[in-house]
């Protein structure tokens, strides 16, 4: 009955320390953690192209910094539709240089109020960073003739 009570009471003992020393070993792995991604920091994450007229095509230069501790590398950038198109770089960014990424956006039959996202993947601890386009479209005259021109 005795060493029944010492064997709980080590497996109660060995339980506590080990629990402790995770702990702490997690608290420390995770502030080295931060340290060893790249930071993707932009000037801006949204741009307002305004008021534009149904088939403009433009486009918007995206500013960021590589501000973490190892290199940057975008494997991916995608617009959310066809008409919103990303050009980015594909070589590393080392830690503390720029970047650009280009976003066309072409509003050919789109009207109205047009908001419009670029998913950029990344080797950064988030694995993607996402930035946006906003405009507001006018429609071309709409022909009152009665007669559809092509």
């Amino acid at each position: 009955m005795k060493s029944k009570r010492n064997l709980v009471f080590i497996a109660a003992l060995l339980f506590v320390c080990f629990s402790c020393k995770k702990e702490i070993a997690i608290e420390i792995d995770s502030s080295l953690g931060a340290r060893k991604y790249p930071i993707m920091e932009f000037d801006s994450k949204d741009h307002d192209f305004g008021e534009l007229n149904e088939g403009d095509k433009v486009s918007y230069v995206f500013d960021f910094k590589n501000t973490g501790n190892t290199d940057l590398l975008i494997s991916n950038a995608y617009g959310s539709c066809g008409c919103t198109i990303p050009e980015y770089p594909t070589q590393y960014i080392k830690p503390g240089t720029s970047g650009k990424i280009k976003v066309s956006f072409n509003s050919a039959n789109k009207s109205g109020r047009q908001h419009k996202t670029v998913t950029i993947i990344t080797n950064t601890k988030e694995k993607r960073e996402e930035i946006s386009i906003k405009a507001s479209v006018k429609p071309k005259a709409e022909n009152h003739s009665g007669i559809i021109s092509n």
